[in-house]
């Protein structure tokens, strides 16, 4: 039985962003750049992971699966994700040279683009 705190999709969150890790690093010692698209598969599944619904996320991360094969050309597919921002300017503490690590530029009004913050 799952006690009440612990809601079943942050379990599966968990498990399947443990399992993309291992993944990700197991599959980097036998071979590199194998992924026809920016960002690789398994990294575009763990940012459909972190910032859609885990039902949403999995259906667009096999999608990307499918795709990535010799029929389409590859390039740069940043994954699309709905986000609620919370008012800015009223809610955001004194400036302390915070850590990025992704940016969401807008794709239309309601959907963004998730693109990785480079140093």
């Amino acid at each position: 039985m799952v006690p009440k705190e612990v809601k079943m999709p942050n379990i599966l969150k968990y498990i399947t962003l443990s399992i993309l890790k291992v993944y990700q690093k197991v599959f980097t010692l036998f071979s590199y750049g194998s992924c026809r698209y920016y960002p690789t598969c398994s990294e575009y599944a763990k940012w459909q992971i972190l910032y859609n619904g885990f039902i949403k996320a999995c259906f667009y991360s096999l999608l990307r699966i499918l795709r990535c094969n010799q029929l389409f050309s590859g390039g740069i597919d940043y994954p699309v994700v709905t986000k609620k921002f919370q008012n800015f300017f009223l809610t955001a503490p004194a400036y302390n040279s915070p850590d990025i690590k992704f940016w969401f530029v807008p794709k239309n009004i309601k959907s963004f683009y998730v693109v990785k913050a480079f140093k």
